[in-house]
């Protein structure tokens, strides 16, 4: 026999969890009943955010990330942007409760916080977070790359002219590459041509991915190269809806108890305001400040590398 719609769901048992913090022993206002669905809300998506990044972690782990896995990887971030874009909209709901009906029953929350969300914490981890003021960021994630990690792993195996990291002649080539955008970028912007050497140069490590990164933003026409532009992209706006969700949080906070102490002791306010400044995917937010007209680029090299090839 097939389930009913509320055994599928097991609405029964879901809708029996709003009974506040002492079990259901004391009856919770509609103010109340309010505040918990929207944060239990939260943790549900916070749940499909978790899953859907981990899915995306995954199709990037790999040693080599077929240019077909690609659009699966994008597909799993929109859903994460579409979620973080939801659940902004949601902090609106939280704001229909006035602060002095807050105040009414915050004194049951106790020391609980939002910031005991192991959820936010694994999600935060997944991202690229590792530590959050001084404690481990995510539950089981020690042993676990993020997102983070293996972008920038994949950056580094980015084709640049048609080398790879592992063609024999390939420091060189990418040592080409740089130095003839690094001239090119003089010649357009010398009052700001420090900023991109610095880009290249303030760190060896980061040398070959950051150049896979101007290589793909700048050649990004090019077939091989249109999905992991769109891919880069979406990065980018994974973390914007990421920060956009934690500046409507603050503004919700501000507005529902403007600077008083959180519930778990944190500066409130200060602290969500402060986590909108925090950036994940620096690189692909810095290399913006860098790049140059399509016009002034290095010529191309092995353009046939860059082609669809058949069967």
């Amino acid at each position: 026999m097939s389930p009913t719609y509320s055994e599928y769901l097991r609405l029964e048992e879901l809708l029996k969890l709003q009974t506040g913090v002492k079990g259901g022993k004391r009856s919770i206002s509609n103010d109340e009943l309010h505040f918990i669905l929207v944060h239990q809300n939260f943790e549900l998506w916070f749940k499909l955010i978790i899953n859907e990044l981990r899915s995306t972690r995954d199709i990037l782990a790999s040693d080599y990330v077929e240019e077909t896995k690609l659009p699966q990887a994008v597909h799993h971030m929109n859903r994460v942007i579409e979620t973080f874009n939801l659940m902004a909209q949601q902090w609106k709901v939280m704001e229909t409760l006035e602060p002095q009906d807050f105040l009414n029953f915050r004194d049951e929350l106790g020391t609980a916080s939002g910031f005991e969300s192991f959820q936010m914490r694994e999600m935060e981890a997944l991202m690229g977070k590792k530590w959050i003021d001084g404690k481990p960021a995510g539950k089981d994630d020690s042993n676990e790359k993020s997102l983070y990690e293996v972008t920038c792993d994949w950056l580094e195996r980015t084709p640049i002219q048609g080398s790879t990291s592992a063609s024999p002649d390939d420091e060189n080539q990418v040592n080409g590459f740089i130095s003839e955008y690094l001239a090119a970028h003089k010649k357009l912007y010398p009052d700001t041509h420090q900023d991109a050497v610095t880009f290249f140069e303030e760190d060896s490590s980061l040398r070959r991915r950051r150049a896979g990164l101007v290589f793909i933003e700048s050649y990004r026409e090019l077939p091989l190269l249109a999905w992991p532009r769109k891919l880069i992209s979406t990065l980018i706006e994974l973390e914007e809806s990421m920060i956009l969700w934690r500046s409507a949080h603050a503004r919700m906070v501000e507005r529902m108890i403007g600077r008083r102490i959180g519930t778990g002791g944190s500066s409130g306010v200060d602290y969500l305001d402060m986590t909108t400044k925090y950036r994940v995917f620096i690189d692909l937010w810095s290399v913006r400040s860098v790049l140059i007209k399509k016009e002034a680029l290095p010529p191309l090299q092995n353009p046939d590398f860059y082609e669809f090839k058949g069967e």
